[in-house]
């Protein structure tokens, strides 16, 4: 762990298990931090936001993070071997959102904005007795932030809420999610060893404890939740957070939908498709409904079922693997009872469903489910509005355009989404028109350290990323100054 400035272990000397989740076995251990760490570490952040000057250090900032961004580089080979091997994320995925993406942008965006970012602005008038009135509006940076990240893109989340929150000038209290914790920590080992950050300024404490983690939402030391996760956990953090009013961030779950619509052409969809396989489709973002207009809709599920029993599933260490495992035997055994409510509920099966039993040793030991297509005519069906975080996609059709809207917005999420039209202008009309955070247009994307990423509904509360996600990190004061007339 990294407290108050030192590597250290925990106070109690214990650890938990790193788990390749492509064979199962145990790749080492990691500190578990307990109560007593935790708090240490919130006190930690405190003193450092409260006693050094940081917040106001603008400079300081600035070359601490181009410093941590060099040290990122200079381990970049390192780190990319260390999430294919504790995420199971396929080894095609580090070129994008997995670890290049982010690297290039996560930190330098943010760094950039503490020299163009408008941090004060002047308002005149309003005085009273003909006084003059100034009126100075201060952005300052919130204070202590709790950083709570997930399992499926670790790094490009820890980075993405990291940077931001650091340039702002708040400081930071990491909890990585404890399937992976590998990258985190050696995150705070460059902190400690490559950069100027003060002591405390960041601290990052794994734990497998939920009673632990869970002091990040009561303490009230804490001034802001920055979670990125379960739409249930991210209800649970905001009741923990009530009581000392924290600002929440929360970033959750989705159940995208893909429109296809009946001008669209047939091999990009079948690959939008597809992509839903990409990392066992452990990605919030996914799109998990695949709405085809009628037409058409035959064909296409003949064209994705052959591509879903196409797709390569295995070890994700290899360059072609584009299905790796899903990140535990816990969320395994989710994934496919959900595939069982399905056929039980009616909806129809068309391949997979099941956990993948043919791959060799050690592989046997991991935990893969088969890529699985569903036909579903009730898009109120549990398999079509819950999400499953597996390589499962649901094809419901629909018969025109306003359709395929009320069936995309008849859902509790509201995260993401894509149309696909030959017509720019109608899938531009129709992603206009659907109540989710981010939307690709015919294989546009929306991601981007500069662009703002979150949902609608239950896919969460505020942005990440861009301008807006800087914001989230910010408190602002108004100070008016009575400048008497001159007599």
């Amino acid at each position: 762990m990294l407290i108050d400035g030192e590597l250290t272990g925990s106070g109690s000397g214990a650890t938990f298990d790193n788990v390749n989740p492509a064979t199962g076995a145990v790749l080492g251990n990691t500190a578990a931090a307990d109560s007593g760490d935790m708090l240490r570490a919130i006190a930690a952040a405190r003193r450092a936001f409260d006693e050094t000057d940081w917040s106001t250090n603008r400079a300081l900032r600035r070359r601490c993070l181009d410093q941590l961004q060099q040290a990122l580089e200079s381990e970049k080979h390192e780190l990319g071997e260390e999430l294919v091997a504790e995420v199971g994320c396929p080894v095609m995925t580090l070129g994008n959102a997995q670890l290049d993406w982010p690297l290039a942008g996560a930190l330098r965006y943010p760094s950039m904005l503490i020299d163009t970012f408008e941090w004060e602005r002047t308002l005149d008038g309003g005085g009273l007795f003909g006084d003059r009135n100034v009126r100075t509006v201060v952005q300052e940076p919130v204070g202590v932030v709790a950083a709570i990240c997930p399992s499926n893109y670790p790094i490009e989340v820890v980075l993405n809420k990291l940077g931001p929150a650091l340039a702002a000038g708040n400081t930071v209290v990491l909890k990585p999610d404890p399937n992976t914790p590998w990258n985190a920590t050696r995150l705070g080992r460059l902190i400690a060893e490559r950069t100027d950050i003060p002591p405390g300024v960041v601290n990052v404490v794994p734990t497998p404890s939920n009673e632990v983690a869970g002091l990040l939402g009561t303490d009230a030391r804490v001034d802001m939740v920055s979670f990125t996760g379960s739409t249930a956990v991210g209800r649970t953090l905001m009741r923990l957070g009530a009581d000392t009013m924290k600002r929440t961030f929360l970033e959750l779950g989705g159940k995208s939908a893909l429109i296809v619509l009946d001008d669209a052409d047939p091999a990009a969809a079948i690959r939008s498709a597809a992509g839903v396989c990409v990392h066992a489709g452990q990605a919030c973002a996914a799109t998990s409904r695949m709405l085809v207009h009628r037409t058409i809709f035959d064909d296409l599920v003949a064209g994705v079922t052959a591509a879903f029993q196409a797709v390569p599933v295995g070890d994700p260490a290899l360059p072609d693997t584009v299905v790796g495992p899903v990140i535990s035997a816990a969320q395994r055994e989710r994934v496919l009872d959900a595939c069982a409510r399905a056929t039980a509920d009616g909806a129809r099966l068309i391949t997979g469903g099941g956990a993948v039993r043919t791959l060799p040793p050690p592989l046997a030991g991991g935990y893969y489910v088969e890529p699985t297509v569903f036909v579903c005519d009730d898009p109120g069906l549990p398999i079509a509005q819950e999400e499953v975080f597996g390589p499962v996609v649901v094809m419901i059709p629909f018969d025109d355009d306003d359709e395929a809207v009320r069936i995309a917005d008849h859902s509790a999420y509201g995260l993401a989404g894509a149309v696909l039209s030959a017509s720019t202008d109608r899938g531009m009309a129709i992603a206009r028109r659907i109540r989710t955070g981010a939307v690709g247009v015919n294989g546009g994307m929306f991601y981007g350290a500069d662009a703002p990423f979150g949902g609608y509904k239950n896919s969460g509360v505020g942005r990440q990323c861009g301008l807006e996600g800087f914001r989230q990190y910010l408190e602002t004061k108004t100070i008016g100054c009575r400048i008497p007339r001159r007599r």
